[in-house]
């Protein structure tokens, strides 16, 4: 009998392990303080966003000439250094471009999560209002993605372009850790296929075939959800760290090409 509740207790006990610490499986910031905006992106300068639970989170933005603007919302790792060449290549054609960080990530305060990340989301689109923004497109990268859907069912953009997007995260989940109870564990669950059903905007979604953290058929099937006209775009062999899915022509240009509409 002692020995059946040891074994019975184990799991048990590495699942409710699980639960508390799954953030720490979600979310994988770089928390070092990101250096000044005009080191890295000549022309850009440190902004600070205010969220409506008060914090002050530091930002990058680049000025520009053109009427559409850029707000760019980056994955579940990183900061948004890592993000920058993508600041560039949009800035290179003109576009003003905020490169936002969320709240524990790139020295900014908080820790994030769900609601903490739709928070500071929305205190970037307050931001580009500010700016003069009358005009915005949002790229989400893979969590990114699922942060800007929401803002978009509060705030929609004039286009939205969705870089590696999942259906939900427990669907992403299950892919990396297929041995869990994902759907039952989560506590932040990003529901971008169900609220992208009620965006109406016009939607480019870019995956690569090669991606095995998102695959392709998940990105294809948030695609799928859309309520507004949308398009879809494969990077051939592309995986979902590869270059080609930060910079390359088909990223920069569905961003281009959604700001011409």
């Amino acid at each position: 009998m002692r020995v059946l509740l040891v074994v019975l207790a184990v799991p048990v006990l590495l699942l409710g392990l699980l639960w508390v610490f799954q953030r720490r499986l979600i979310y994988l910031p770089d928390t070092s303080a990101a250096p000044p905006a005009a080191a890295v992106i000549p022309g850009a300068r440190d902004v600070t966003l205010v969220t409506e639970d008060g914090l002050r989170l530091g930002a990058w933005y680049v000025p520009g000439t053109h009427p559409v603007s850029v707000l760019i919302a980056g994955g579940n790792a990183g900061n948004r250094r890592h993000r920058a060449p993508l600041a560039v290549a949009l800035a290179a054609h003109g576009h003003p471009v905020l490169l936002m960080d969320y709240r524990g990530y790139g020295g900014n305060p908080g820790g994030p999560d769900e609601e903490g990340l739709h928070l500071d989301a929305l205190a970037a689109r307050r931001f580009l209002d500010a700016a003069g923004g009358s005009r915005v497109v949002y790229f989400g990268e893979s969590l990114g993605a699922a942060v800007v859907t929401r803002l978009a069912t509060r705030r929609p953009p004039d286009g939205l372009v969705l870089r590696s997007p999942f259906t939900d995260l427990a669907a992403a989940g299950r892919v990396n850790y297929p041995f869990l109870p994902v759907g039952t564990l989560l506590r932040d669950r990003f529901p971008l296929a169900e609220q992208l059903a009620g965006v109406r905007v016009p939607t480019v979604v870019v995956y690569g075939s090669g991606d095995t953290i998102v695959p392709p058929e998940l990105s294809r099937r948030a695609a799928e959800s859309a309520g507004g006209p949308v398009e879809v775009v494969e990077v051939a062999g592309a995986g979902h760290n590869d270059l080609s899915l930060l910079t390359g022509p088909e990223v920069v240009g569905a961003v281009l090409k959604l700001a011409r509409r």
